[in-house]
């Protein structure tokens, strides 16, 4: 903020690779156009708090339901980019981004998730230190739940999923934020695929036991 940026972006440190999801598939992207999309599309308004990309696990390969390229006014995890004209900042020790992310929202502010690019981020606890040991451990993840809900109780109920308990967010009152498109910005009327080439990759055949001792 103090070298004049508009923006940052805030990335967990346990995501694996960057998909494109296009024509009901994901496929692995190896360079850097998820983020340039992402700051482009998100330069095009005033009023964009938060973007960033959605989980890999969460976007559905080949499902006849139609799969929105961008939800809007919703969580950003993991993947965010910021805008520095956010008054709020980090507080509190647990959920930190969703926090952020209803404040925002209950501000007026957009929020702009990201289908058509998501990230592939290991699931929580199933990496060894940082938080899985500092804050999940023992009853870790009821009292995150139980923090979030003390903050945001309108809209934050605590429920038993995926065999631990979980905050459960509703994100329907803030449907009413709408997008502020810049009037100094012109926003061509042509694809742009940002130098994106869908190319086949040679599998290298798994190598057996024998050649592994070698």
């Amino acid at each position: 903020m103090g070298e004049g940026h508009k923006r940052h972006w805030i990335l967990d440190d346990n995501i694996g690779k960057f998909s494109r999801f296009n024509r009901n598939r994901k496929v692995k992207v190896m360079n850097g156009a998820p983020f340039i999309v992402v700051e482009d599309f998100t330069d095009r308004y005033e009023n964009i708090a938060l973007s960033g990309l959605n989980y890999r696990t969460f976007v559905i390969e080949r499902q006849k339901k139609i799969v929105s390229p961008i939800r809007f006014n919703t969580r950003i995890y993991s993947c965010i980019l910021i805008n520095n004209d956010l008054e709020y900042r980090w507080r509190g020790r647990y959920n930190e981004d969703t926090d952020l992310a209803l404040r925002a929202l209950k501000a007026g502010w957009c929020t702009a998730l990201f289908n058509a690019f998501c990230c592939d981020k290991m699931q929580t606890m199933t990496t060894v230190g940082g938080n899985t040991e500092g804050l999940y451990h023992g009853d870790g993840r009821l009292l995150m739940a139980q923090s979030l809900q003390k903050q945001h109780s309108d809209v934050v109920k605590i429920k038993r999923k995926w065999g631990r308990w979980q905050h459960s967010v509703d994100y329907r009152p803030f449907k009413a934020n709408k997008l502020l498109r810049r009037s100094d910005i012109d926003i061509p009327n042509k694809t742009n695929n940002y130098g994106l080439k869908l190319v086949k990759v040679a599998v290298r055949p798994a190598r057996s036991n024998s050649a592994r001792k070698k």
